[in-house]
């Protein structure tokens, strides 16, 4: 080093971009974003490929949208989800300037809420020569007058862009007929994903001409099985996905789909479809055997012999949705849950489900069973902590996802048994489980004792934070009583000196729904809601939370992107005031029927949370409707705010 004088001067040197996007890679998509900020280079490196993939841009119609299709002009390949276009002037430049600056580029297009006419997606669609993925829902005014691409010239422009077209969704179009549909599937060769979700399909005759639908010619009014048949046969060699959910398909339409030659369906969406039958599922299995994904939901029809053909025959099945369908039973579970390959069941609102033949299924070798990432078991009233407790711990080392809302049975002891043994959970909804308390949030010891076991005389195994001394599948009797000892001061204090099965060793929580569990207090939710990557979080209806609550969630939770606070009297603008802050990045925020949050609480919002979406205030009496100008003009993400019955008033907004 010199003197001081003359000593020179040397600026630390930028760190390479390879080692910026190096460190990157570690973060979240949510921390990356709030490392952007830092500077040029930081931001540069945050726009690296590797963090690229799959990132799609929504936006509305709109003159400032102009500009940001132009800035989106740099990238090497992107996504849009474009919503509100019309036939007006701005809609068909904004379209144009698509086509100019991203026509190479753009992988995915997406118009909801959209009334554009032929001219102008025709003006746009032929310089898509990338696209992969074209979402036409609910487009009517493009089918309705059903003379879409009638001109030969228009359908080999629009089959020379789209030849390499791999999904393409039409699901609730009420004008599909024969002819538009065969124009546009003519241009996209490839198909590998197709969507008819809600769609008018003459399964079995013409309404119009009263005659079985084979033995028309193309339809001007509704698409038939007959060139639905046509398609799949044409196109067998690429189709695998297929979502026919919301339609009148009946059991011999499915089994005429299934039996198409050589066509191989790895994917079948048909929820809600009322009119299929055991038959027609057994007929599915049969002919698709190579099904990876199936959603048969709210099929009403359905009973656990759909179960049993489901588990019989599709021995690659990854995916399953039973949801709804109320008819099932535990009857096939067992051996639907020895299938090896499931990884997802969704048997929410199977009014039957008890539990004790999935456990069955479970309890088989390794190789033998099910290795469930996500189960939900929402409304399933029959489910008890015998259940949970059995399947936390067969289910311990894939569970990431567990949804046991509205299961009024389960207590304390389940919430004890997933914090003991689902440690990778990365979504635990518990809302409406109305027996939960704060003892079974912090995992700990109420002072009673255990009553003596009914079949042994002896005192049962003690409700301990480490489960050491339980039986397998035998839980230990609740010591509770109905209204539970609330947790004292010298309780929390035992807490923080034993380590245990607490809410607290849930460590990769990103989702946590605790709504409607209405014993929960402060004691608990201000201990164990401390996950630094919790990005949604629900305490709705939790009448005695209070400030401390939020200003202990805002504190250890930074990366909230949803907070619902909705009902929960004890919130007000004191605990907003401490909370947003450290909610620089939510998004959501839910906070109607909270009476005690006034107009100061939207200034808060304004100076901390630039980044909110939806707003929800509705019936908070102490807001005026003039504070809502601040919003709209300071918050720039804002879209939508609910604000029904506020200072008097009943007003419902949509941004």
């Amino acid at each position: 080093m010199g003197d001081s004088d003359g000593e020179d001067i040397k600026e630390t040197p930028e760190l390479p971009v390879e080692i910026i996007v190096y460190i990157l890679s570690f973060l979240h998509a949510s921390d990356r974003k709030e490392a952007s900020l830092v500077c040029r280079s930081w931001y540069n490196a945050s726009q690296d490929l590797r963090f690229q993939k799959n990132v799609t841009f929504c936006f509305p119609a709109s003159a400032s949208s102009l500009e940001l299709v132009r800035g989106l002009g740099c990238k090497s390949r992107c996504s849009l989800v474009i919503s509100q276009l019309d036939g007006f002037s701005m809609s068909r430049s904004l379209l144009l300037e698509v086509g100019l600056c991203l026509g190479s580029k753009l992988e995915s297009l997406a118009l909801p809420g959209s009334s554009i006419t032929e001219a102008s997606l025709l003006t746009l669609l032929p310089r898509l020569t990338s696209l992969r993925r074209l979402d036409l829902r609910g487009l009517d005014s493009l089918f309705m007058s059903g003379a879409f691409l009638s001109r030969e010239e228009h359908r080999q422009q629009v089959r020379s862009a789209l030849s390499g077209l791999e999904e393409l969704d039409l699901s609730d179009l009420r004008y599909l007929s024969d002819l538009t549909f065969n124009r546009l599937t003519g241009c996209t060769p490839r198909l590998r994903r197709l969507s008819l979700a809600g769609c008018h399909i003459a399964f079995e005759f013409d309404p119009y001409r009263g005659c079985p639908v084979g033995a028309v010619e193309d339809s001007s009014a509704l698409l038939s099985l007959r060139n639905l048949k046509r398609l799949l046969t044409e196109q067998k060699s690429t189709l695998v996905a297929l979502d026919l959910s919301r339609t009148s398909i009946t059991p011999e339409s499915l089994r005429t789909i299934a039996q198409v030659q050589d066509l191989v369906l790895e994917e079948l969406c048909l929820h809600g479809c009322k009119e299929l039958t055991d038959y027609s599922v057994e007929a599915l299995v049969k002919h698709q055997p190579s099904l990876q994904r199936l959603n048969i939901s709210a099929c009403t029809e359905l009973t656990s012999r759909s179960v049993e053909a489901i588990a019989g025959g599709l021995k690659s099945l990854t995916h399953l949705s039973l949801s709804r369908d109320w008819r099932i039973t535990e009857k096939g579970l067992a051996d639907l849950l020895s299938v090896s390959s499931l990884r997802s069941l969704d048997l929410s609102e199977c009014l039957h489900i008890s539990g004790p033949e999935m456990v069955k299924g479970l309890t088989g070798s390794s190789a033998a069973r099910a290795r469930l990432e996500t189960l939900s078991l929402k409304s399933c009233t029959y489910i008890r902590d015998l259940a949970v407790f059995s399947l936390t711990q067969l289910l311990g080392d894939t569970l990431c996802e567990l949804d046991l809302t509205s299961c009024v049975n389960v207590t304390d002891l389940s919430v004890c048994a997933i914090a003991t043994y689902l440690h990778r959970l990365v979504v635990l909804r518990l809302g409406w489980c109305k027996q939960v308390t704060d003892w079974g949030l912090l995992g700990m010891v109420e002072t009673s004792k255990s009553e003596p076991d009914d079949e042994t005389g002896d005192k049962g195994p003690r409700f301990t934070r480490t489960f050491g001394n339980m039986g397998f599948f035998k839980p230990p009797r609740l010591p509770f009583e109905e209204r539970p000892k609330l947790v004292t001061q010298n309780d929390l204090e035992q807490f923080t000196q034993q380590p245990g099965a607490s809410l607290l060793a849930l460590n990769r929580l990103q989702e946590l729904d605790l709504s409607a569990c209405s014993k929960l207090t402060d004691s608990s939710i201000t201990q164990v809601v401390r996950h630094p990557d919790l990005h949604r979080l629900s305490l709705s209806m939790l009448p005695e939370i209070t400030d401390a609550s939020l200003a202990s969630v805002a504190w250890h939770c930074r990366s909230l992107i949803s907070l619902a606070l909705s009902h929960c009297p004890g919130i007000s603008d004191r605990g907003l005031a401490q909370a947003a802050p450290y909610l620089h990045r939510l998004q959501h925020l839910y906070l109607s029927c909270c009476n005690n949050i006034t107009d100061r609480s939207l200034f808060v919002l304004v100076q901390h949370c630039k980044r909110l979406r939806t707003l929800d205030i509705s019936r908070c009496k102490n807001i005026s409707v003039t504070t809502m100008d601040l919003l709209q003009s300071q918050l720039p993400f804002l879209e939508n705010v609910h604000y029904k019955f506020i200072g008097g008033a009943d007003l419902t907004l949509s941004l």
